[in-house]
């Protein structure tokens, strides 16, 4: 849940950031932000999970 929270929390200050530094209108945005909030509820969900689990792991894994 945590990875979850950080990754929304995230692309919210990205999508902030492109949308003031002109390089997002807000209507591109919205559509945008619908497109994942229904994504979401389709069957690709848990692949998508998955998948974005796997990588936070492998980040994780890395020792510096």
């Amino acid at each position: 849940m945590a990875i979850s929270l950080s990754v929304v929390l995230l692309l919210a200050i990205i999508l902030v950031v492109m949308i003031r530094g002109g390089a997002l209108k807000a209507g591109p945005a919205v559509v945008a932000a619908l497109f994942g909030f229904f994504l979401a509820s389709t069957g690709m969900a848990d692949d998508i999970q998955r998948f974005l689990n796997s990588i936070a792991e492998t980040i994780n894994s890395i020792q510096f």
